[in-house]
């Protein structure tokens, strides 16, 4: 980390430590002989080295997120799958604070100097409806788990308090992984959707799209702690570098929710630096043509919304960087129920 901070001081300005701390392809031991986290503590010496190193290397004050944790785990060793699996990351976080399940926190303890806390709030093919029976896990539709915890452990005096959450590593699977894929067309809807819950959450402060391009088909989850290749189906684009119908939403992902007296829209233009305008289509009856039913101002980061009682089959957005600029049409999206 010293030499790190040597070469890429003035290019960096964050830092992370270290991939999915939690999880047994990335760290181990995991779980000890008696069945109880110990990758929680190894992780809170790695941090510590490693934000020393960085001010070793010339960097005074350096910003550091933890965490970079896996989604899903367990607070206590799985009897059937042995000490190849993860720890839950809220109960890897509070043994990295060295909190209890009470989150109190030991005395021998100093508060960890990390400028934010790292996740990747993976669903399953269930999408971000699905609630997780452990209370310690946190995929994105749960994300106010994580807040909720990094609240507990900054008046455990912790960390900071108002830490901020970056979604480092995100995506929705699609076909053709059987095990964890939707279809493409869904993809979209659900990438959106997952956008949206980030967007709502206001301690995230990064939402980042994890892959551009698939990787290989690999084994079942699991297959990489036994030497294995997991490939993730989460890209904007086939293996072969075909476009998905993401490559095209991705830069303008839109929402549609069923709401007493119609639906409500929301959407973003991610390529736009201010204000701009952006034309919402819709699909009406059984015409295979869309029309437009509204334009819209976005905010100055590029987001709107939008209630419409214009009952449709499919809906989509037009957006143009200026006359003569790049034209963005997301692909078609369907309209779903929240239930959060």
């Amino acid at each position: 980390m010293t030499a790190v901070a040597r070469h890429y001081r003035s290019e960096v300005s964050l830092f992370a430590i270290w991939n999915e701390p939690n999880h047994p392809q990335f760290l181990r031991p995991q779980f000890n002989s008696k069945g109880k986290p110990v990758s929680p503590r190894v992780y809170r010496g790695l941090f510590q080295a490693g934000y020393e190193g960085l001010k070793a290397g010339g960097i005074k004050h350096p910003k550091v997120l933890m965490g970079e944790t896996a989604p899903i785990g367990y607070d206590s060793i799985h009897p059937k799958k042995g000490l190849l699996h993860d720890v839950a990351p809220l109960a890897f976080m509070r043994g990295a604070l060295c909190l209890n399940r009470h989150w109190h926190k030991a005395r021998s303890c100093g508060a960890l100097p990390a400028f934010g806390y790292a996740h990747h709030a993976y669903t399953t093919a269930a999408g971000p409806f699905e609630v997780p029976p452990n209370p310690d896990n946190v995929t994105i539709g749960v994300l106010g788990r994580l807040s909720r915890a990094l609240d507990k452990a900054a008046r455990a005096h912790a960390i900071r308090r108002h830490m901020p959450i970056f979604l480092t590593e995100f995506g929705v699977q699609s076909r053709p992984n059987k095990l964890l894929g939707v279809g493409t067309e869904k993809q979209v809807e659900l990438d959106a959707i997952d956008e949206r819950i980030a967007w709502e959450n206001p301690r995230v402060a990064a939402f980042s799209q994890y892959l551009l391009e698939d990787d290989p088909l690999g084994g079942p989850p699991g297959s990489g702690v036994h030497g294995g290749f997991i490939g993730f189906q989460t890209g904007l684009e086939y293996v072969n570098g075909r476009k998905k119908p993401l490559y095209f939403g991705f830069p303008v992902p839109l929402t549609v929710t069923k709401a007493s007296g119609g639906f409500n829209l929301w959407g973003g233009v991610l390529p736009a630096h201010k204000s701009t305008r952006v034309q919402v289509l819709a699909q009406v009856g059984h015409s295979k043509r869309y029309r437009r039913i509204k334009t819209v101002r976005t905010d100055k980061r590029g987001w709107w919304h939008l209630h419409s009682t214009v009952k449709a089959k499919h809906w989509r957005v037009l957006w143009k960087a200026g006359k003569h600029g790049a034209k963005h049409e997301g692909p078609p999206v369907r309209a779903y129920r929240f239930v959060r």
